[in-house]
């Protein structure tokens, strides 16, 4: 199927780099992108400058992009002989490695663009955001619990955003990065839970879903509590107000919910899970939208 990469014109070329990237399925920049909305907002004390919300907005997209490109790279040998991953372009047979290592870096530089206009403290911090985005896809094969290391990933815009709006990463930035780090193992969890059947019969794949194996559920739950737990931490320290406090309330009455979807352990349902965390997301930082403009 190789050969079917040098058929391509350059349109159905820009749509497999599109594929590659995700572009299609925005729910995994979305979810990188709350945190550090949450981030930014509380560093500004509610008035963010909106130029360090393009710039983080592209930004994440781009290193999403990057990430994503790179984790197809890595898994190209086994996407295959996955449901859910055999119809992406190296299973398909659509993309070459140097073309897809070659994107990989055309998005990184373009993501460096982005930095011009930060300080430096905002520069260093990226650093361990680009590498951990990068190498994430290959923790699969080693590390019991990837879906940890990819809570670190994408939980670097936060101190990223405290830099860039005050040019310090305060203790309540590593407050709201731990809160995320738990979060997107619980929702990552599910994702992998979708995946689990398919992962054992390759046999050289490791996730959060065959690590926890029956307590898969419990690890789940309990990242989502002790997510709350911690977000209710940084209510405290920022002295939220009514608004914030009932996102808290409607984010456990959502997790109740996807509780009684995923016992069944049911593939399709635990994918779907996974999607609706996007409105944790979007529902905590209306909270503190709020909570802002009512203070």
């Amino acid at each position: 199927m190789m050969n079917d990469t040098l058929k391509m014109n350059w349109q159905q070329k820009l749509q497999v780099y599109g594929r590659l990237m995700r572009v299609e399925k925005p729910i995994g920049t979305t979810l990188l992108l709350w945190p550090t909305y949450w981030a930014l907002l509380i560093a500004s004390d509610g008035r963010p400058d909106w130029l360090m919300v393009f710039v983080f907005t592209l930004g994440t997209f781009l290193m999403r992009s990057a990430g994503c490109v790179i984790n197809d790279f890595a898994d190209r040998d086994i996407d295959g002989a996955v449901t859910r991953t055999k119809g992406r372009p190296f299973a398909m047979g659509q993309v070459g490695k140097k073309e897809a290592l070659l994107l990989t870096l055309v998005l990184c530089l373009l993501a460096v663009l982005c930095l011009l206009p930060l300080n430096t403290l905002t520069w260093w911090m990226s650093l361990p955001a680009v590498f951990l985005a990068l190498t994430y896809p290959f923790t699969k094969r080693f590390f019991p619990i990837p879906q940890l290391y990819l809570g670190f990933a994408f939980s670097f815009g936060v101190p990223m955003a405290f830099a860039a709006e005050t040019n310090a990463v305060p203790a309540l930035a590593w407050l709201i990065f731990s809160a995320n780090v738990l979060w997107t193992i619980a929702y990552d969890t599910c994702y992998a839970m979708a995946d689990k059947e398919d992962d054992l019969k390759l046999g050289n794949i490791k996730t959060s879903a065959i690590t926890f194996g029956d307590k898969d559920i419990a690890a789940v739950m309990v990242c989502h509590g002790l997510f709350v737990l911690l977000m209710a931490l940084v209510g405290w320290n920022i002295g939220a107000t009514w608004p914030y406090w009932l996102a808290l309330i409607i984010t456990l009455a959502m997790q109740y919910w996807q509780y009684t979807q995923i016992k069944s352990r049911d593939r399709q349902k635990c994918f779907e899970i996974f999607l609706k965390n996007n409105r944790i997301g979007w529902v905590i930082l209306l909270g503190l939208l709020l909570h802002y403009w009512w203070s």
